[in-house]
């Protein structure tokens, strides 16, 4: 048995304020108009599959300066983390409960693996995971479940044996498509987003998620 969470915008305060806003630096730096309509349309996609989609949109044909924006925005975001983020309410207690009951603790992001390192460490949250399944490990990104069955498979555990948490529905529906029980935490803007109602628990905080909840969705 196992819990698997997402990283941004469910364990740390990430998304969705920190990634637009460096989005928005980076694109203002490199004089490129992307506006906040346009971001609509890349949400719950990988950064290089981000600024890939830029690429096609704005007409550049230059994969080396999609590739370069996606490592600028990465940089930026582990800098602004660095001074403005923080842990969400709720994570440290969850993560302590399940390491005392000896649950299994991983981690499945679409994050590429040097920001989730530098995150992590920063944090120091890394000693609680014992899988970190990355975006680099993976050939397709969130829908798809193949981040969730890498880490559920990495820890040696049956995907329906495990509980994902997740504030995206993209992610939720990975975690769902792998077989998993979801606790699904949206961010309040979108709280009340009917897509979520795929989740087998729907909660506004880690705050109030139990030992006693993570039973009855695994039926112990």
């Amino acid at each position: 048995m196992a819990v698997i969470f997402d990283m941004d915008g469910l364990l740390l305060d990430t998304d969705p304020v920190i990634w637009l806003e460096s989005m928005h630096q980076v694109a203002a730096r490199c004089e490129v108009a992307v506006s906040t309509e346009l971001l609509k349309h890349t949400k719950g996609l990988r950064i290089y599959e981000v600024t890939g989609f830029w690429n096609e949109h704005f007409g550049w044909q230059d994969s080396g300066k999609a590739l370069q924006m996606a490592e600028d925005i990465l940089d930026t975001v582990i800098s602004i983390s660095h001074t403005k983020g923080k842990i969400l309410p709720g994570v440290i207690n969850l993560l302590e409960a399940c390491k005392k009951e000896n649950i299994a603790i991983g981690l499945a992001t679409s994050s590429p693996k040097r920001l989730v390192d530098s995150l992590l460490d920063f944090f120091g949250l890394r000693h609680y995971f014992s899988c970190i399944s990355t975006a680099d490990n993976c050939r397709l990104g969130k829908p798809h479940p193949e981040v969730y069955l890498n880490c559920a498979e990495a820890m040696q555990v049956l995907p329906w044996r495990c509980v994902a948490f997740e504030d995206s529905v993209n992610g939720m529906v990975a975690a769902k498509a792998a077989r998993m029980q979801v606790v699904a935490v949206p961010e309040a803007s979108h709280y009340n987003d009917p897509q979520f109602g795929l989740a087998d628990l729907k909660l506004t905080t880690l705050e109030h998620f139990s030992l006693n909840d993570y039973n009855k969705l695994l039926q112990l």
